[in-house]
């Protein structure tokens, strides 16, 4: 009975601190949507955006760790069960999204550099609210990685900008595109978020394995839906 209570009150307090994290993206998402225009390099993936990808992670996280703590706090079988089904759909998500990855590979590589050249060409457009965001967004992009254009400078044709840029005199720009540094960046980084998703999915194998825990505990002791 113990072990139990310990563990009813380790995921009272682990999904309380997921709860604390979630609500902070997905206030952090919010204000940025406020202060600025929201806007993504890939016009097909109008999502991928900081603040669209803050946003929704925060409602994720906040609306499961919320489902947990209640279920395991209150011991109802109901939310518990429920906690287990969203965490069991949110791993089958994760692990759909790397096969596909893996499997198209090619065809979402083609995918991005055909985005990034859409984007870019926007950004080369007429000067309204939606196209400052987008060259704003090129210019820290290009800023970041010591980049210029998709493939290179030719890109930008006779309008490159600041941020091509290798010194203030703007004699001489990058020689790389952005999408070739950003891929052996990633590529460097490839251990690292391997790392961070064995680590996510173990919490989520977790989760899953203290509320079925608790689940046929509290079906054992006949306390059925309390609330």
């Amino acid at each position: 009975m113990s072990c139990l209570k310990c563990l009813k009150y380790t995921m009272c307090v682990a999904n309380f601190l997921f709860f604390v994290c979630g609500a902070a993206l997905f206030g952090f998402g919010i204000f940025m949507m406020t202060q600025t225009k929201v806007s993504s390099l890939l016009p097909s993936l109008p999502f991928m955006s900081v603040t669209s990808i803050l946003f929704i992670t925060g409602i994720i996280i906040t609306c499961i760790s919320f489902l947990g703590f209640l279920g395991a706090y209150k011991e109802n079988r109901c939310l518990l069960i429920t906690f287990f089904i969203l965490l069991f759909v949110v791993m089958l998500v994760e692990l759909a999204g790397a096969c596909i990855l893996l499997v198209y590979e090619k065809d979402i590589d083609n995918l991005i550099v055909k985005d990034l050249h859409q984007s870019l060409d926007e950004a080369r457009g007429p000067r309204n609210e939606t196209v400052k965001v987008i060259a704003s967004d090129w210019d820290f992009i290009q800023t970041t990685f010591h980049c210029c254009g998709v493939e290179n400078a030719t890109d930008w044709k006779n309008d490159v900008p600041k941020s091509c840029c290798q010194k203030d005199d703007c004699k001489e720009y990058w020689t790389e595109g952005c999408y070739k540094k950003m891929r052996t960046w990633f590529e460097d980084n490839l251990l690292n978020t391997g790392i961070g998703v064995i680590v996510v999915c173990s919490i989520e194998v977790l989760g899953m394995c203290f509320s079925m825990t608790l689940f046929c505990h509290i079906s054992r002791s006949g306390l059925g839906y309390k609330m």
